[in-house]
């Protein structure tokens, strides 16, 4: 898909201010220039460097353009790509042909998910795990919101159908 494609869909959800960058060094250099809320590049570019670029980010340390979510497009997305897009410290891959609501989707997914930014020696992006299940049994946390020691008896009743039914009601919502 063109950028200029993708122009069209992100100035039809209304932003106001897009950079375009086709080439990695002019995204580098407007990194260490303009805060930026969201980036969109291809995986592999015409340079083959998507995945570098993301990698680069992350490591540059500029912030708060480090932390930005990244959302990576890609003709070709078998699991291994996908794996690297994840270890590189993207939030998301996407398959093209892209639609409007398929990233109207993925944004909003984005904005509302709020997993945790890993820090580490070897890894700098979202927490790579999207579910939290809680700790294997016979293992101690990792992470720092992990419940340490046994559960213990509600101490106040369980709630009645009627309550259940009540959260469960479909419901207008404005975005």
């Amino acid at each position: 898909m063109g950028m200029s494609i993708l122009v069209q869909i992100l100035t039809g959800f209304g932003a106001k201010t897009l950079h375009r960058c086709e080439k990695v060094e002019e995204a580098k250099d407007a990194i260490g220039k303009v805060e930026v809320d969201l980036i969109i590049c291809d995986a592999l570019g015409a340079s083959g460097a998507g995945y570098d670029f993301v990698e680069w980010l992350r490591g540059s340390r500029i912030e708060p353009n480090c932390y930005v979510p990244v959302l990576l497009t890609a003709g070709h997305t078998p699991s291994n790509a996908v794996a690297r897009a994840r270890d590189c410290g993207a939030h998301f891959v996407m398959a093209k042909p892209l639609t409007p609501i398929a990233v109207l989707e993925r944004i909003l997914w984005i904005a509302r998910e709020g997993r945790r930014f890993v820090e580490c020696d070897t890894y700098m992006g979202p927490d790579r795990r999207f579910k939290n299940e809680g700790v294997p049994s016979g293992m101690v946390g990792r992470r720092r919101d992990d419940l340490h020691g046994d559960i213990g008896q509600a101490e106040t009743p369980n709630m009645d159908q009627e309550v259940i039914d009540s959260l469960m009601k479909t419901r207008r919502v404005e975005l």
